[in-house]
């Protein structure tokens, strides 16, 4: 992969001159992009994958469900189905995606829809007898045909952006200026005890606008591995299979890895659809620990009922008041 990256190097300058200028345009005006007269916040990054969007997500949704009637839109990746679909109880990771379906599982009174034409996707929530007051965009930075009143960019403690370039030899999807667009940037994926002189450190390469305010965050895991009808204390389990099939599960990993535990682990790509010989192996294996998102598509198989668990997982944000507050202050 490396040796690839190297070699296509010299098209680096050409896809950051496209999409610069693409976004050039947007700014200016010259290509449209719809505004809203309500709340409508987009989370995204500005990398291929992996910074936490699904957990942000999760996190607003808490955060404003007690207060505002929500909806959620999202691209639905890796979906079999197309255009505009509205979650409900036919609703699998097939039909609308792995992530919307976990949304809609987890979330009673929440509006799930997924559509990869935003603009489509607001009108039509917009439509419903039950208006949501507030529209969450999952991965929508990028879609620059939608002007959300306010945006969270997501750039992980591993993989900052002011690090990288852009595709294909980085990992960027457009340029580091895209950045500037952001209301909020959140560093996922911290240590717990992430020093004030590195979090110091790691704002001031930053770069921020005096609008822009930064976060940062880490992944709190549950306690208990669990599935729809069962618990188990993670400190007691017997040696398992860990299955992954997400964009990095190396923090999962050494989490586990840190909690003595013994596993082996089989790792797919992000959004994987599992195979009738994928299956097959995993029924051979006593007990399977994997992340929730990828629970939402195993479970469907019933041969798997008893062996699988997953394990949850929380954001967490140092200063949450203060960013609560800031999240609050554009939604009321």
């Amino acid at each position: 992969m490396k040796i690839i990256r190297i070699i296509l190097f010299p098209i680096v300058p050409i896809y950051y001159l496209i999409t610069r200028l693409r976004n050039w345009l947007y700014d200016v005006g010259v290509k449209p992009s719809q505004s809203y007269d309500f709340p409508v916040i987009c989370v995204g990054n500005l990398s291929t994958g992996g910074t936490g969007k699904t957990p942000m997500i999760e996190y607003l949704i808490r955060l404003l469900k007690d207060e505002k009637s929500l909806a959620t839109l999202s691209r639905g990746y890796k979906r079999k189905t197309n255009g505009f679909i509205l979650a409900d109880d036919k609703a699998n990771a097939d039909t609308i995606g792995d992530e919307p379906f976990q949304f809609h599982r987890k979330f009673n009174d929440l509006t799930v829809a997924v559509d990869a034409d935003r603009q489509n996707g607001i009108a039509e929530l917009m439509t419903l007898d039950d208006q949501p007051d507030v529209i969450l965009l999952d991965d929508a930075f990028q879609h620059r045909k939608v002007k959300a009143g306010f945006n969270i960019l997501l750039t992980a403690y591993n993989n900052l952006y002011y690090k990288d370039i852009v595709l294909p030899s980085g990992n960027l999807r457009e340029p580091r200026s895209g950045a500037n667009r952001a209301d909020l940037i959140v560093v996922t994926k911290c240590h717990k005890d992430i020093s004030d002189a590195e979090k110091l450190k790691i704002a001031s390469k930053l770069s921020l606008k005096d609008n822009q305010e930064v976060f940062f965050s880490y992944v709190d895991y549950a306690k208990n591995v669990v599935s729809e009808s069962a618990a188990l204390e993670l400190s007691t389990l017997p040696k398992f299979t860990l299955v992954t099939g997400i964009a990095n599960a190396q923090p999962l990993v050494r989490f586990l890895v840190e909690k003595g535990l013994k596993f082996d682990h089989l790792e797919f790509g992000d959004h994987y659809n599992f195979r009738a010989s994928d299956i097959e192996k995993l029924n051979s294996k006593s007990l399977i620990i994997t992340t929730e998102k990828d629970y939402v598509r195993l479970s469907s198989y019933g041969s798997l009922k008893d062996k699988l668990f997953f394990l949850p997982i929380e954001l967490k944000i140092d200063n949450a008041a203060q960013f609560n507050a800031a999240v609050k202050a554009f939604v009321n």
